[in-house]
């Protein structure tokens, strides 16, 4: 009788041994495995109907689209400059006039003789007119009656038009394309806004900041009177305008979730509340974004309640059976 109660009573030991082991590995596979609900509702939204523009903007520079310098022909003097600058001009237009260094030295000499004979050499020795070679503004005048002058010194300067330059970095130079409509502020007047159109893309980039970009020729559909050569601006390319499109926040657009099944082939998803209060998704397509709102194009209605989530931090259970558990538990009790 003894002999049987000692087999009984081991063999009772050996079971609960057993039973432990299997729980402690439930345990710890259970820890190891994705929680069931990974995903937090950070906000809800409504899907609503609005419009959207997909913009590109870039900082430019007024500048003349062709700029003119009138120089002297020759070295002489200036006797009369005809014009101001922001004055426009026809192209055969009398700018200034000049007397070479003869002409001047000569009536220099004659003033010491009389009127009569100044007079006389100004019928005789006319000066020397400069003309605007092409239709334009005047944008510079740099010198004033009695100036001597050489020929590499610019008189007036001239330009036909004034346009803006802007430099767009490379990465945004697929969305920009010829004629494309633009929105034109000027730093020095930020309440006025100046429509314009993509006149030219240069085929050559520059290196500004270590970083390539493309010059681009934005023509202002009307010149004001405030464009001033050397001014800066700020432009706006309209890439893509949507009208009464449907809209949601563009953080509630995700990529269709790996662990779902996906019988529609979907890329795109939103999430929507079930009837029990988790997060579903749904799957959408999409139009632009501005990278606030997002345009969709199929499957949501206008008004149906979505929802924002974000997936949960995991929070690390302690788990006798991994490594370093046990030292940190007999530090942590050392300290106490």
């Amino acid at each position: 009788m003894l002999i049987m109660k000692t087999s009984n009573k081991s063999r009772a030991v050996k079971w609960g041994l057993i039973a432990v082991g299997v729980f402690l590995l439930l345990r710890m596979f259970s820890s190891c495995g994705p929680a069931k609900d990974s995903l937090q509702i950070v906000r809800t939204a409504k899907v609503s109907r609005g419009d959207l523009s997909v913009m590109v903007t870039a900082t430019g520079t007024v500048k003349p689209y062709n700029r003119v310098e009138i120089k002297a022909p020759i070295p002489g003097r200036i006797e009369e400059v005809l014009v101001q600058e922001g004055e426009e001009v026809k192209q055969g237009q009398v700018l200034a006039r000049m007397s070479s260094v003869e002409r001047a030295a000569l009536l220099d000499a004659a003033h010491s003789q009389g009127e009569a004979v100044v007079k006389r050499w100004e019928e005789a020795y006319k000066p020397a007119p400069l003309l605007a070679p092409l239709d334009g503004m005047i944008i510079v005048r740099s010198v004033e009656p009695g100036q001597t002058v050489t020929t590499a010194d610019p008189v007036v300067v001239l330009s036909d038009r004034l346009i803006v330059e802007a430099l767009v970095d490379e990465t945004d130079l697929a969305m920009i394309k010829i004629a494309q409509r633009t929105a034109i502020q000027l730093d020095a007047y930020p309440k006025e806004v100046f429509e314009g159109k993509v006149d030219h893309i240069t085929f050559e980039s520059k290196l500004e900041n270590n970083v390539n970009v493309y010059a681009i020729d934005v023509l202002p559909e009307k010149v004001p009177e405030s464009f001033r050569s050397g001014m800066t601006a700020n432009i706006t390319f309209i890439v893509k305008e949507e009208k009464n499109a449907l809209l949601v926040p563009a953080e509630a657009v995700v990529e269709w979730p790996k662990d779902r099944p996906n019988p529609q082939k979907a890329v795109f998803a939103v999430y929507k509340k079930t009837f029990g209060g988790k997060p579903e998704p749904v799957p959408v397509k999409i139009g632009g974004s501005d990278g606030r709102m997002t345009v969709i194009t199929e499957g949501l209605k206008e008004g149906t309640e979505i929802v924002i989530v974000r997936r949960k931090e995991k929070t690390k259970s302690a788990n006798p059976f991994r490594p370093g558990s046990s030292a940190k538990k007999n530090e942590a009790q050392k300290n106490s």
